[in-house]
């Protein structure tokens, strides 16, 4: 018997399954046997009484998962930081286990009540006790980890928990002696799994693969060389064997029907404490503050999934609900994560939503010296397409030429302070960036949800994919919107791949630019030697637009396009020259609507007005979109997705492709003021032009009159 060991267990004489608080509950409610509970639990007890303490505390009726010491406290010396059980199946344990440690003359810390935290179940001293593993996710707060850091004096390391069927740390993560872990990496996320990875040493971690898992092989109590456990694959136990420990199998089925096994059964009560070791918690926390239709409007609900997911914590420390369907409500939060990392990219994308941090004696945005031309400094604030403000000098000022994906920008002159967006490769020494997210706010509008539902707005627009709702309803709405646009003088840009031309669509665009629906237009190299082709030679990729057949030696057909453009030195000299008398190019020259055409390492030719420098494509494009009221993106991926990443929040979007992982991808933005419609796109141009022309305007009669 080892007498420095010593653990706590309750006899299972009031054990049942009588509910579900956990995946393993599930089909099991009073399908566990009491006899065969406690004849495992009797071998357990007596294994490890032959090799340790056994302390018995007294099983209480009512309380079935009493059974699971485990989950009493987490004990340090004579210190104990009782649990908070999350569920009130379980909270009525708490007084008994109390008693027995102040009776056991135990120091007792006991957390707020409405702090979650349970035991050693969620929390796991290193062996070599340099430090505490602590759990979090389903059944403990991540805040509860400052307060036993600070009672326990001790580190702790906070894991991140994301599987439900491993709710509680010690059922996927066990710590061994000798520096030895063993743990399931897929129970937990990618932070968590780096800290781990970075804590032990490759040598010492032992993955365990999911059917030992699933057999809480992680659930062992470990006492020196020896690992108790349910049960082990053999590969498990000849790994364990090699690095010198021997492991002991006790069937403890009747236990895992309600989620535990060995570990869980058990409580170690004279954890040593190294004097050397103190307190060190990286959780960081910060309190926010929400503003607008917080319920209606989804924003409170998404800023708490986004916290959770983002591996942190939150705590509601206010809230104040409009009286009003007009109101607006208030929330206060208070935040924490893990780590300083964790916590700027929670921040980053709660800003996103257009929360902000609570004001502060100071809440300026930190700046850094550009030092390297296109280089920006460490860890620069990446932006979104949302209207952007800055705090300089305890002011907040409106960041311009808003895009995402570039870092915020400050040059100072002695006449004016100039703070834009601008891609990394255009920063300039001299300049300063905006680093981490303090002193940074989002501007999102507060009325989004009067505006939704007013007839004088984008109604259909909500950030999704239309692939089942009826086409014609879809376009009859972006029909009137269009019309709308080009009546009050707005700018419709429309960015359009070749596929336009191979379904028909030709003349359906040209007859929009003709109309005066489009202000812009922007694609590659191949729409317009597509467009070109079918105007000169009837055919699209050497395919008759009319039979739909592919025309002998019409695989050529492309390049005899192209040299027609290049004999006449541009698309605009060929109109001049009447070698190009229709189609959507020529449309746009006759109409005086600038083009760009983007070239890329594919393209035959290329035609002369193709940009092949795309640097220089990247910043005509952005030249022709800002202003744009709307833009269409007519099946083309890598446009359409370049020419969302330069346009800003408030721009109405529609892409349309016949593939939903376009649509989906420009729907991620996350623009309310955005859909995908999912259909050919030859088809929508068609429907399309048949609305606008059932439409009168103002615009129309004046042309006529």
């Amino acid at each position: 018997m080892t007498d420095s060991m010593r653990f706590l267990m309750c006899p299972p004489d009031h054990y049942e399954v009588d509910y579900v608080i956990n995946p393993w509950m599930e089909g099991n409610i009073h399908k566990s046997s009491r006899d065969r509970a406690v004849e495992q639990w009797q071998k357990l007890y007596y294994l490890l009484k032959d090799r340790a303490i056994v302390d018995l505390v007294e099983p209480q009726p009512g309380w079935p998962d009493q059974v699971f010491t485990a989950n009493a406290g987490l004990v340090l010396g004579d210190q104990v930081v009782l649990s908070r059980f999350l569920h009130k199946e379980r909270q009525g344990e708490e007084p008994y286990f109390k008693r027995w440690f102040e009776d056991n003359g135990y120091t007792v810390y006991e957390l707020p009540k409405e702090l979650p935290f349970e035991g050693a179940g969620d929390a796991l001293l290193d062996r070599e006790g340099r430090w505490l593993w602590a759990g979090y996710g389903f059944r403990s707060e991540l805040d509860s980890h400052a307060y036993i850091a600070q009672w326990l004096d001790i580190e702790v390391l906070s894991l991140r928990l994301i599987d439900e069927r491993f709710y509680h740390l010690d059922t996927c993560f066990c710590p061994l002696s000798g520096g030895y872990l063993l743990y399931y990496p897929p129970a937990f996320d990618s932070y968590s799994n780096h800290l781990i990875e970075m804590r032990v040493p490759p040598e010492k971690r032992i993955a365990l693969e999911q059917v030992d898992a699933n057999n809480f092989s992680c659930n062992a109590v470990n006492i020196g060389s020896v690992v108790v456990m349910n049960q082990a694959s053999d590969a498990l136990t000849e790994y364990l064997t090699e690095a010198g420990f021997e492991i002991v199998e006790t069937p403890l089925t009747e236990f895992m029907k309600a989620g535990g096994a060995a570990k869980c059964l058990t409580l170690r009560v004279n954890e040593p404490i190294r004097a050397e070791i103190h307190a060190n918690v990286p959780v960081e926390s910060r309190t926010i503050n929400m503003e607008g239709h917080l319920l209606d409007a989804g924003i409170m609900n998404r800023a708490l999934d986004l916290i959770v997911e983002s591996g942190g914590s939150f705590q509601v420390l206010n809230f104040q609900l409009g009286e009003q369907r007009q109101s607006i409500s208030r929330a206060e939060v208070k935040v924490s994560a893990p780590s300083p990392e964790v916590m700027e990219e929670v921040m980053t994308q709660l800003i996103d939503l257009g929360v902000v941090d609570l004001p502060q004696e100071s809440h300026d945005a930190h700046l850094e010296p550009v030092t390297q031309a296109g280089v920006a400094p460490q860890d620069f604030y990446v932006t979104t397409i949302y209207p952007t403000e800055v705090c300089i000098n305890q002011e907040w000022v409106r960041v311009q030429k808003q895009r995402m994906d570039a870092a915020i920008a400050i040059k100072e002159t002695p006449t004016e302070r100039l703070v834009r967006c601008k891609l990394i490769r255009d920063l300039e020494v001299g300049e300063k960036v905006v680093v981490g997210v303090e002193g940074i706010r989002t501007v999102r509008n507060t009325d989004a949800r009067e505006r939704s539902s007013s007839s004088e707005e984008f109604t259909f627009m909500g950030a999704g994919v239309s692939s089942e709702r009826r086409v014609e309803i879809v376009v009859e709405q972006i029909a009137w919107e269009m019309r709308r646009v080009r009546d009050r003088g707005g700018r419709v840009a429309v960015t359009a791949g070749p596929v336009v031309i191979h379904t028909g669509g030709s003349e359906h665009l040209s007859h929009l630019i003709r109309e005066g629906y489009v202000q812009a237009l922007l694609g590659g190299n191949a729409i317009a030697v597509h467009d070109i082709e079918q105007s000169l030679l009837g055919t699209s990729l050497g395919v008759d637009m009319q039979r739909g057949n592919p025309v002998h030696g019409g695989h050529r057909h492309h390049l005899r396009a192209i040299n027609a453009i290049r004999g006449c030195g541009s698309i605009a000299k060929a109109v001049d020259q009447e070698v190009l008398t229709k189609g959507v190019m020529y449309e746009c020259v006759r109409n005086h609507v600038p083009f760009s055409l983007a070239g890329s390492i594919r393209d035959d030719g290329p035609l002369p007005d193709t940009e092949m420098d795309i640097i220089k494509a990247q910043q005509e494009y952005a030249r022709l979109v800002e202003g744009a009221d709307m833009i269409l993106m007519l099946s083309t991926m890598l446009h359409s997705i370049g020419v969302g990443n330069m346009t800003p929040a408030g721009v109405k979007l529609v892409c349309v492709d016949i593939n939903p992982a376009v649509v989906t991808k420009l729907s991620d933005r996350g623009s309310v003021e955005s859909v995908g419609v999912v259909t050919d796109v030859g088809l929508f141009l068609s429907l399309l032009v048949q609305q606008l022309e059932q439409l009168t305007s103002p615009y129309h009669v004046a042309e006529t009159s």
